[in-house]
């Protein structure tokens, strides 16, 4: 998913509390819960198939509830209390697996019909739970729906290039003060103290001009993708331990973009890559739009 999605992308929460009982279990059956990938007006139920979701043990499905739908899956209750979930979610391969599943649902989804993803770990006791929760929001979401029709997600990423490669200053004599050579004048000793401290400071200079051409830079990538988009966030870039030492995160930004111009956002990026050499963008999508999927945005409260 990216996404850093967006990784980057999706709010955890413990499953919903309720006094509700789960739903009647037929005699043998483990007790489940209703987890919710996403919501839309209408989704073939064919898009779904042999998609394994978060347990295998059941399909994942559709559940209507008036003029919107839910991609839902039965899954154990047991598994998924908030116990075993906090302590799934501090598993790391176990997340990653069970974030991919969620994405996956999401993704086939979205591909055949305008598609509102909600938060991973979003859990009902029960059929009917879910259905209230949709009905209570159902204003929300359709207007969601009308605004991600048409349209996808974009991320795109602008990262400082690697500056050229700057030689160290040589250290100062170190059987002296800064700059002093035994038998030397102390006119020279000076000079040398002075043109070591001038390298210091130029090579600092470079850095931080590398960096500031690198920011604004990206101030210009992200007003050319705006000028195309209908609506854009800024998300948190990504740090060292994941770009690498050898290059800083400038901007990290989701779009919602007309389909139909994809070919034109692609060819935007392209110019940009040739004039803006103190940076590295790259794209990543198209994604459902899980950036949009809450707030003013998007339209959808949680």
């Amino acid at each position: 998913m990216t996404s850093e999605q967006h990784n980057e992308q999706s709010p955890q929460r413990p499953p919903e509390r309720s006094p509700e009982r789960p739903r009647e279990q037929t005699p043998g059956q483990l007790p489940t819960v209703t987890y919710a990938f996403a919501v839309c007006r209408r989704c073939d139920p064919a898009a779904l198939a042999g998609l394994p979701g978060l347990d295998d043990a059941a399909p994942v499905r559709t559940l209507a509830a008036g003029p919107l739908t839910a991609v839902v899956q039965d899954v154990s209750a047991v598994d998924f209390a908030e116990d075993a979930l906090r302590q799934r979610l501090t598993d790391r391969d176990e997340l990653e697996r069970c974030a991919r599943a969620h994405h996956e649902v999401i993704m086939a989804a979205s591909a055949v019909t305008p598609t509102v993803p909600l938060p991973f770990a979003t859990l009902y006791l029960g059929d009917a739970r879910a259905r209230a929760a949709l009905r209570e929001k159902e204003e929300s979401f359709l207007a969601a729906l009308g605004r991600f029709t048409g349209r996808v997600e974009w991320g795109v990423k602008v990262y400082t290039a690697p500056a050229p490669p700057a030689s160290s200053p040589a250290p100062p004599p170190s059987d002296a003060a800064p700059g002093v050579a035994p038998g030397t004048a102390p006119g020279v000793a000076a000079g040398n103290g002075r043109a070591y401290l001038d390298r210091v400071r130029s090579r600092h200079q470079v850095r931080e001009q590398h960096q500031n051409d690198a920011l604004q830079a990206a101030e210009r990538v992200d007003a050319v993708v705006r000028g195309l988009a209908v609506a854009a966030r800024r998300l948190r870039p990504h740090g060292v331990e994941v770009t690498g030492a050898h290059r800083t995160h400038v901007l990290n930004a989701a779009y919602l973009i007309d389909s139909a111009r994809e070919s034109e956002l692609r060819a935007a990026l392209e110019a940009l890559r040739r004039e803006e050499t103190a940076v590295q963008i790259e794209l990543s999508g198209p994604w459902a739009p899980y950036s949009f999927a809450d707030g003013p945005d998007g339209g959808v409260p949680r």
